[in-house]
């Protein structure tokens, strides 16, 4: 799943190009995730790149690295959990409220690799995940703004724990 998502972020990579020349808007973020599943909080650094294709929709990508981890205890065993990086594209949908506020709803496909120490054993792993949320945003002026949203991500690999991610962050119109 891993080769099969590195293809699709690849393909979306070059499909991009020509979206973003033909763009209205294109944008970025720079923020702060904080995630929880299964008990477990864990924290990221988060940049998004998207372009507004027409006023109500558009697409983007995401990716993040973790800068917080967790101690989980299961049935009496301690063990740590951090998110190492993370990537998932999505197609956005806008729905301006006043010339300032933007609500946001967005469904994607992404990946998530996580550490975990179990009884000073080390391993990595990573699940691929069907991601929907929504949020806001507040525009401050013509191109500075902040972005809030929640977004579901639905692993789609049984032992990984479904997580909630809540964001917030600085926006830029470019």
């Amino acid at each position: 799943m891993k080769t099969l998502m590195s293809a699709a972020l690849a393909a979306l990579s070059v499909a991009a190009v020509p979206a973003l020349s033909h763009a209205q808007e294109v944008y970025g973020t720079l923020g702060y995730a904080g995630s929880r599943a299964d008990g477990a909080d864990t924290g990221a650094v988060q940049g998004r790149l998207g372009a507004k294709l027409t006023p109500h929709f558009g697409v983007e990508g995401e990716l993040s690295g973790g800068v917080t981890d967790d101690n989980i205890d299961t049935n009496g065993v301690r063990s740590s959990i951090e998110q190492t990086h993370s990537a998932a594209a999505y197609g956005v949908g806008f729905l301006p409220v006043t010339p300032n506020i933007d609500l946001i709803g967005r469904v994607g496909y992404g990946n998530t690799q996580f550490k975990q120490k179990l009884a000073g054993v080390e391993g990595k792993f990573d699940a691929d995940s069907v991601n929907y949320g929504v949020g806001a945003q507040y525009k401050v002026d013509d191109k500075n703004g902040v972005r809030v949203d929640y977004t579901r991500q639905q692993f789609r690999d049984n032992d990984a724990a479904d997580a909630n991610v809540v964001s917030v962050g600085y926006a830029r119109k470019f």
